[in-house]
């Protein structure tokens, strides 16, 4: 027994323990004892190559993490140029993410990732659901299915669909989306309307008056009462509950819609996205004229101006009302117009702009001089300005539809 345990530990020691018997063992105990040392070392070889191959395997698995990490890394960079790709242009970023496998081109898919918004800008996600192609239409169908709106009132819809992306400027892509949301109002609330016609029409009435109330730059402000009397007859011809329309108004001249900004786009605080806008130079009011390069937005029936496209506040704010506008002869600059107050020389126009220091002060012009790039875009100023001064197309779309209204109450009598 001494020596067994004297006995070495290699290979070689593990042969000779093997062959080593005490000799006051019977012979059945002998051969017990050699097949359990053998068996021993059976087991001691087979533990060794199962620590090798656990060792291996390790080791694989490592390398796998290694390469899957790696895979992850890439994946992430991707979406992160897809989502960069789709704030500026957003066809081509969807188109990116779809060939790098990053993104099922199918309606839905896109418009959970729409929907789901990281990264992107709501600029762009509006731009993108207002475009009129089929798989557009379907993806803006898909995407308002995902807003679940069983159960709140019109102005806590409105609040949830608007939040979700920006408005775009062209009125055929809002009569679309407002078209769908209208829809899945009328899907998830039924009895509240008679038709979606009479959702759509009050859904415009709502946010027309979250302008009214909460711009600066109008002036009279609309009552309850008024606000009552312009949504008569829009439910199939007849009147929505007035208590209705009572909550209506108070939820938003308490609380006005909050506007998604994205640096860069959102640059007037107001509704809807500008009628125009470009680089134009302006004469200055001061004593010494001299022509500045601004940044214009024309919206709201205001024209704000801007020293850089990206600044947040306006440096100045010109309100239509009450102005003309004139093509004009210049010795200084090319393609100019002005704004003026017909039949009042002398008078200032009612405006304001930002001083250096921050303060806000009125201005001091009787003419607005403006001088454009080329004589195209002159025109276009023009043309722009006074539609904007005459001519709302919201209103003419809301004018349409209140019409569609009339002739199916009267179709039905």
């Amino acid at each position: 027994r001494q020596r067994e345990r004297e006995g070495g530990r290699g290979t070689g020691g593990m042969e000779e323990e093997c062959g080593m018997v005490p000799p006051d063992l019977t012979l059945e105990e002998q051969r017990e004892l050699q097949n359990i040392r053998c068996r021993k070392i059976e087991l001691l070889l087979e533990i060794q190559r199962l620590r090798d191959e656990l060792n291996e395997a390790m080791f694989e698995v490592e390398g796998l993490d290694l390469l899957e990490g790696s895979k992850t890394l890439q994946r992430s960079k991707h979406i992160g140029i897809g989502r960069k790709k789709f704030n500026m242009d957003p066809k081509k970023g969807i188109q990116f993410l779809v060939e790098n496998d990053l993104l099922k081109n199918i309606s839905e898919d896109i418009a959970q990732f729409l929907y789901k918004g990281e990264g992107l800008n709501k600029t762009a996600i509006g731009d993108y659901l207002g475009e009129r192609d089929d798989l557009n239409i379907k993806v803006l169908h898909a995407f308002v299915d995902l807003h679940e709106f069983t159960d709140l009132n019109l102005v806590q819809a409105l609040r949830q669909f608007l939040w979700s992306f920006r408005l775009p400027g062209e009125a055929q892509k809002i009569d679309r989306m407002m078209e769908a949301f209208a829809q899945r109002y009328c899907h998830c609330n039924t009895g509240v309307f008679q038709s979606t016609d009479t959702c759509y029409v009050l859904s415009f009435a709502i946010i027309m008056l979250n302008t009214s109330l909460h711009n600066p730059n109008v002036r009279e402000k609309p009552t309850v009462e008024r606000f009552i009397s312009m949504n008569r007859g829009i439910n199939d011809g007849g009147d929505l509950p007035e208590d209705l329309l009572r909550n209506l108004y108070d939820s938003i001249k308490n609380e006005p819609f909050k506007i998604p900004e994205d640096d860069g786009n959102d640059l007037t605080h107001t509704f809807f996205n500008p009628d125009r806008e470009g680089w134009l130079l302006k004469l200055g009011g001061g004593r010494v004229k001299t022509w500045k390069r601004r940044w214009f937005i024309l919206t709201d029936n205001c024209l704000y101006y801007f020293e850089f496209t990206t600044d947040k506040e306006p440096r100045g704010i010109i309100p239509l009302e009450n102005l003309s506008i004139r093509e004009v002869e210049d010795p200084r600059k090319p393609n100019c117009f002005e704004l003026y107050i017909p039949n009042n020389r002398d008078q200032l126009i009612k405006a304001c702009k930002t001083e250096a220091d921050g303060r806000v002060v009125e201005g001091n012009h009787t003419v607005y001089r403006i001088s454009a790039p080329t004589p195209e875009e002159t025109a276009e100023w023009i043309k722009c300005i006074r539609a904007a001064v005459s001519i709302d197309p919201f209103y003419e779309m809301l004018a349409a539809r209140k019409k569609r209204i009339s002739i199916k109450k009267l179709e039905q009598s």
